[in-house]
Parts: structure tokens; sequence; C-alpha cells
């Protein structure tokens, strides 16, 4: 004798669509909410000046010199020699290219005395360097 009736049990299904929709919302939100800051490879320490002005041309190199360690230029490590190269090199695409340095305020100044010669042996006409301005501290 049979009280009961057996029902057919279904497999439990994974509704696909809606999970696909959950991850978009989540990505979306994840993309929102995070922020894409620059952020220097090596931090430096920049000396203060009260005539400095803002910004950075777009036909700029940068240099930066950590206070201990290897020239950076445009993210790479260089030596002083290779720099000259690629200071000429880089005259000779584009003679209007500038130099700036980037130098911490604890680093050699014998580096950026080098980093000077190897412009003006590059013929590069014109050199500034990154500082705080205003005087802030």
């Amino acid at each position: 004798m049979q009280f009961t009736s057996r029902k057919r049990r279904h497999a439990p299904s994974v509704i696909i669509i809606a999970l696909i929709d959950v991850l978009i919302v989540v990505l979306i939100f994840l993309m929102v909410t995070t922020t894409f800051k620059k952020q220097p490879a090596v931090k430096l320490v920049l000396p203060d000046s009260k005539q400095s002005k803002p910004g950075v041309s777009e036909n700029s190199l940068v240099v930066t010199i950590p206070p201990k360690g290897s020239l950076i230029l445009d993210k790479a490590p260089i030596t002083v020699d290779k720099l000259q190269e690629k200071l000429i090199e880089a005259v000779r695409k584009n003679p209007e290219i500038s130099l700036s340095i980037s130098a911490d305020k604890d680093a050699p100044f014998g580096q950026v005395i080098k980093v000077m010669d190897a412009a003006k042996a590059a013929n590069i006409k014109v050199v500034s360097a990154f500082t705080k301005g205003g005087g802030e501290k």
C-alpha cells in the first residue's frame, strides 16, 4: 500500500542569464569606483621654488634623479652615457625637444650636472627642473 504519491524531483537549475546580469552590474560598479592615478615609480622630495611654473610640455623628455641609484629616462633606468645617446637620437627626431629634470632634493648634485652636460652635448636648448611651487612645505 502506498499512502503518498512520489513526486518527481527535478535537478536544481542555475539561471545563467541572472548571473551574467549580476556580474555586469558588479563590473560596472568596479569600473566607476576605481580611480586611475598616475603615480611615479620613484618617490622624490622636490626642492622648493617661488618661481616655479606648472606643467610639462608635450615634447619634453623627463629624467628622474633619485637620491640613490641610477638615472631614469621616461620610466626606464639608464646610464649617463646611454642618456646622452638617447638625447642625441631624440634631437635628431625632433629638434625642438626639451628636457625636464626631476631630481630629489637629496640627489647628488654631480648627477644633475652630468644630465645637464648630456643635454648640452645633445644640443637641447630648453632644460627645466621640477620643483614644489610657491615655496610650499
